[in-house]
């Protein structure tokens, strides 16, 4: 039990890994488990970081306190993770009774940095879900916050882990393609799941940053770790089209909408058990309603985004995000010196699927055990040649199987080199949300905007 434990706590400095320290810089108590806390009791903290924690490493760790400002939630999340901890309503309060190893931190992404910075400040290594937070100033505290500190900071990043996105990795790592000459990447969110953020706080910027943000982080991460550099320049384009003021009609939420039987996007919360009984049987506690109305004024954030990104090796990104297609997936392709490489996930007209698009979201962010698998295809075509279509064995629940993969490198083989350097710390959440951040600027002020200006972390030619 200690050894696995001294293990985990190991792995910290490796997913750190832009300022890695030696195994004796951390310190490892005298129990056998590893000891948690959880602060932030929504559905990825109770559901990713909690039960399926508790569910799959018993033997290694154990929850020693939850954290939540409503407490109807917070009671509930206790049960449905089966933890056997206290509960709190103060976070210090917790941490200073507790005495945890790891906090991790599952809030609302504007108030990220609050609980990152005081943990680290309590001698504790955090790890936050993505994004790390929501703007330059929180960022820059939170760089600070952990040079004071002997502790680290680790960003749940999980895309890097399936293996799709993986074998992108390893053939442009080998070089398939040549040296990179630029990156076409498009997001596509469709009716039901780039609908569902605009019913929430990710709706207002003050709250979520933005979809640059809270959803591209994802994607930026991906595209830092696949070109092997730092962003240096951005200038991008967005405008709020169609949800939010745009609405023909909107109501205070869909259960009291007067349109609800007019409504395409209308959602009856309560045929979903799990969110009913996360979010509506607790919102007379802080009033956080999860079925708001699309087309409310509040909504201040972009639908539609596009981006140029240069790097510090001089690849050039175009980047798109649509919030309203009819279908959910993606594409990218990389242009080498050597030839091209396509791929792409969840495009209907490539294969039939075998799934709605109302059941993508939720499959995607399954956590069971036993993965339905299926095999994708990515195209490598180099010049003056036919192109050659590499097979990849997929799974569709977790992320894509990156989930469990990012657990157990976490949990279980903390040690074992990782020849795709997919361990992420604090650099790699800095320089993905900086890309959003530097994208909304980028739009309101009319200019480029220069990576390095944002914060004191200067973008490297090479990543790490």
């Amino acid at each position: 039990m200690t050894t696995t434990r001294r293990k985990f706590l190991s792995s910290i400095s490796m997913l750190a890994a832009s300022t890695a320290l030696p195994l004796s810089s951390f310190a490892f108590g005298k129990t056998s488990k590893l000891k948690i806390v959880l602060v932030g009791t929504g559905v990825r903290g109770i559901t990713f970081w909690g039960k399926r924690l508790l569910d799959t490493y018993p033997d290694i760790l154990e929850f020693v306190g939850l954290c939540d400002s409503n407490a109807s939630r917070l009671a509930y999340a206790k049960e449905y993770i089966g933890a056997d901890c206290p509960v709190f309503s103060d976070f210090t309060n917790m941490v200073k009774k507790t005495k945890p190893d790891l906090i991790i931190v599952t809030t609302k992404d504007s108030n990220h940095h609050e609980f990152i910075i005081k943990g680290l400040e309590m001698g504790c290594d955090v790890l936050t879900e993505k994004p790390m937070t929501t703007d330059e100033d929180k960022c820059q505290n939170i760089i600070d916050a952990e040079k004071k500190s002997d502790k680290k900071l680790i960003v749940g990043f999980n895309y890097r882990w399936s293996p799709y996105a993986t074998k992108i990795k390893e053939l442009i790592q080998n070089d398939a393609i040549g040296k990179l000459v630029s990156v076409d990447f498009n997001w596509y969110l469709n009716t039901y799941h780039g609908a569902s953020y605009f019913r929430r706080w990710h709706g207002e910027m003050a709250s979520s940053g933005s979809l640059w943000v809270h959803k591209a982080t994802h994607h930026f991460d991906l595209l830092n770790w696949w070109i092997n550099s730092e962003p240096n320049e951005v200038f991008a384009y967005g405008d709020l089209e169609f949800y939010g003021k745009n609405g023909p009609q909107r109501g205070a939420n869909c259960r009291s909408c007067d349109f609800k039987n007019s409504c395409e996007f209308y959602w009856d919360i309560n045929k979903d058990q799990f969110t009913k009984k996360l979010y509506v049987d607790h919102e007379h506690v802080d009033e956080y309603i999860r079925d708001n109305c699309l087309f409310r004024e509040q909504i201040d954030i972009y639908d539609k985004m596009s981006a140029q990104v240069k790097y510090t090796d001089n690849t050039i990104l175009n980047y798109s995000l649509t919030t309203y297609s009819p279908f959910e997936g993606w594409r990218v392709a990389f242009n080498g010196t050597k030839g091209r490489l396509e791929a792409w996930q969840d495009i209907p007209y490539h294969k039939t699927s075998t799934i709605t698009e109302a059941e993508k979201h939720a499959k995607e962010m399954e956590q069971t055990q036993q993965e339905e698998s299926y095999v994708e295809s990515i195209i490598v075509h180099k010049l003056w040649r036919e192109h050659e279509t590499v097979a990849v064995n997929m799974e569709k629940s977790g992320h894509g199987g990156g989930d469990k993969r990012l657990h157990n490198k976490l949990f279980v083989t903390p040690e074992t080199p990782d020849d795709f350097d997919r361990t992420a710390g604090l650099r790699d959440g800095a320089m993905s949300i900086l890309i959003g951040i530097a994208a909304h600027k980028s739009i309101q002020e009319k200019k480029p905007i220069s990576i390095g200006d944002l914060t004191d972390l200067k973008p490297r030619k090479v990543r790490k």
